[in-house]
This record gives C-alpha cells, structure tokens and sequence, in this order.
C-alpha cells in the first residue's frame, strides 16, 4: 500500500494520460463487441465533439493542478482536515480518504449542479448528449471543469487528503467515467450485485434518461453508496427502455453543433415540460 500510494504521489504525466486514452480505446472496442443500444450515428463525428471537450478538461486540470497539489500539501504539512482526528492505519486512511473526497468532490457538486439553474445550464452540455458511449464520460462544459476541479480543491482541504491519495482517486474517477458511460451490454444480476457499492454502468445511463425524476437520481461517481444513503438512488427494469439527452434540448442537430454546446449556459433557460 505505501508503495502504491508514494506511486501516486509520483504519478508521471504519460501515466494518467495512458489511463485516459486507453481506457476510451478499450471501451471504444467494446461498445463494438457487446453494444447496449445499436446507435444509428456517425461515430466519429460524435467523438470529436466530445473529445474537444476531454481535451479542454484536461487542460483546465493541468492549469490547475498547482492549486490542488498546494491544497495537499499544505493539509498534509500541517495535518489539518477530517483524516488527522484520529491515527489511522494506512489502509483505512485511503479507504477513508477515497469515500470522502468522493462524497464532497464528486457527488455533492453533482447534485448541486442539478438543483441550481445556473450550475446546471453548464451541466446540461453533458446531460445534451442523446448518444451516450464512452466519448460522454468527459464531455463538460468549460465552465462547468472549474467549478468540478474548484469543489476538489475544497473536498481535499476538508479531508486533509495527501497527494497520493488525490492522485489515487482522480485515476480511478477517470476510470469510472470510462466504464460508466460505455455503451456496453453489461449482464443485470452482475450490474446489480455490483452497484450496492460502486456506480455501473446501467446504474448511470438511468442518469442521463432524457426526463425527470430519473434525470435527478444516481449521482455518484465511483461509490453508489452516497445515492442509496440519501435516497437518490434508482433503477430501472430494463436498461434498454431508457431513452438518453435532455427533454429540453433534444434535437440532435443543436447537440452536435460544438459552438452552441459552448453556448448553452449562457442561452436563456429553457423550461422543462413539467415547469411549464
């Protein structure tokens, strides 16, 4: 375990970056083998306008990647945060930290851009997508990259998370995002066995049904246990019945348009069906 972690305190760039592109490359392959939904689109189009947005993400988080490693280490040098109330082994403080910086990091700042219409007229660019495959995990709006990476920096100064372990939980985010969106034919009774702990990938694509009240459940990023806590969590009895996108921007030719997807969050807002 600590040379798993003093690993990732260490992490080399090409590393992160083989988890990122490999991942997509794997998954890409299985969408092929083992399809959910039988897409009538142009794949290749469809990823390029996601992974414009992959590669605007992981520039914002290369540009703020000084502010995270300065939050670590500064709670790390002075123990401050919820890790140092009490000594821990090392194993249950990356247990620990990992669950936390997820709850705060991650499925707090999920549920919030859903409940405030500002935050979520920038989350609305990936909940957009009505083609949902692998390309979608990292398809966020700009805007929407700062206040995600911002709500990090925050869970790490409350956790009082050291680099090993933000660097830990950031490679397994990315993976999860990979596997989660995939557009693959995962089995039901292996789905369902395994999202009373982690989020899977028929858990998520009931996430992103087009309407609520499925849109606002299953917020999790890596542990189902935060939506099954609070209540958040649903399911569906067949994954296939889900139909993807949002019910206020539907049409397809407004979502593959790469200059009005950076647009949409500052469009004026557009009501949903049961607001109107």
């Amino acid at each position: 375990m600590e040379d798993l972690i003093g690993f990732f305190e260490n992490v080399p760039t090409w590393f992160r970056s083989l988890i990122l592109i490999g991942g997509i490359v794997i998954f890409w392959i299985a969408e092929g083998v083992l399809p959910l939904f039988q897409f009538q689109y142009k794949k290749i189009n469809h990823a390029g306008i996601n992974l414009f947005f992959t590669l605007t993400t992981a520039i914002i988080g290369f540009g703020l990647a000084g502010v995270l490693l300065f939050a670590a280490n500064f709670v790390s040098e002075n123990e401050f945060g919820l890790l140092y109330i009490f000594k821990l082994p090392l194993w249950a403080e990356v247990v620990i930290g990992i669950l936390l910086l997820d709850l705060i990091g991650a499925y707090f700042i999920h549920w919030t851009e859903h409940k405030i219409k500002w935050m979520w007229k920038f989350h609305l660019v990936h909940h957009s997508d009505t083609t949902v495959d692998v390309t979608t995990g990292l398809r966020h709006h700009p805007g929407e990259t700062v206040f995600r990476i911002s709500f990090t920096i925050l869970a790490v100064i409350i956790v009082g998370a050291p680099i090993g372990i933000v660097m830990l939980y950031q490679s397994l985010s990315v993976l999860f995002a990979h596997i989660t969106h995939a557009n693959i034919n995962m089995p039901k009774k292996i789905d369902q066995l395994l999202s009373y702990i982690f989020v899977t990938p028929n858990m998520h694509k009931v996430h992103h049904h087009f309407t609520q009240p499925l849109t606002d459940t299953n917020y999790g990023n890596i542990f189902s246990i935060w939506d099954r806590l609070f209540g958040t969590f649903a399911s569906v009895n067949d994954t296939k019945e889900l139909r993807y996108g949002i019910d206020t921007h539907l049409k397809s030719e407004e979502n593959a348009r790469l200059k009005n997807l950076l647009g949409i969050p500052f469009q004026p807002y557009r009501k949903p069906p049961h607001e109107a």
